[in-house]
């Protein structure tokens, strides 16, 4: 497999610590393509084998690339608590049809500092009663954090499920002030 699409374009990544731990961060040209949680080496490597597989591109790593370098600016500011909105351009390649349009509503109609249930995110983008189709769209998330599924939560206060670990959902949620300080 090459290092660049079919199409030419490349696709680049790397890996920034953060206060939830390490996080891969991927690009193409497009935008941000993807954000894996808790990027080990063994994580990595999959995660990496994954995309090459799904865009058809080996990644290859390169920090210095402007779209990474910002997005990297970006979520140090935001674990800072001086950035509340992500200003990035976004990739959607890897996921598609309701999964998409329930990702799109996420990112643009749930602010930081708040959450919604699944099931009202659910009302959002289609019929009443998909509860459970957004929870499955939270769980193919490609882009979390940048994406808040962390915001998303059960509709009697439970703080739900989440891809990144309930941990790092809690400590999400306290840094948005929404929940107290986790006591780890």
């Amino acid at each position: 497999m090459d290092s660049e699409r079919q199409d030419g374009q490349r696709v680049v990544w790397t890996v920034v610590g953060t206060d939830i731990g390490p996080l891969l961060l991927a690009a193409t040209r497009d935008g941000l393509v993807t954000v894996v949680f808790h990027a080990t080496e063994a994580v990595r490597e999959r995660a990496l084998e994954r995309l090459a597989a799904r865009l058809g591109a080996e990644p290859v790593e390169d920090a210095t690339a402007p779209l990474l370098a910002e997005a990297i600016r970006q979520l140090r500011a935001y674990f800072a608590g001086d950035r509340h909105d992500f200003e990035l351009p976004l990739d959607w390649s890897l996921i598609s049809g309701f999964n998409r349009q329930v990702l799109r509503e996420l990112a643009t109609g749930v602010p930081y500092g708040s959450v919604v249930g699944y099931g009202d995110l659910a009302g959002r983008v289609g019929p009443p009663g998909g509860a459970q189709a957004v929870g499955a769209a939270m769980g193919a998330n490609p882009l979390p954090l940048v994406v808040p599924c962390h915001r998303v939560v059960e509709s009697d206060g439970g703080i739900g499920g989440f891809g990144g670990g309930l941990e790092t959902k809690r400590k999400l949620l306290a840094l948005e002030g929404v929940l107290p300080e986790p006591l780890f």
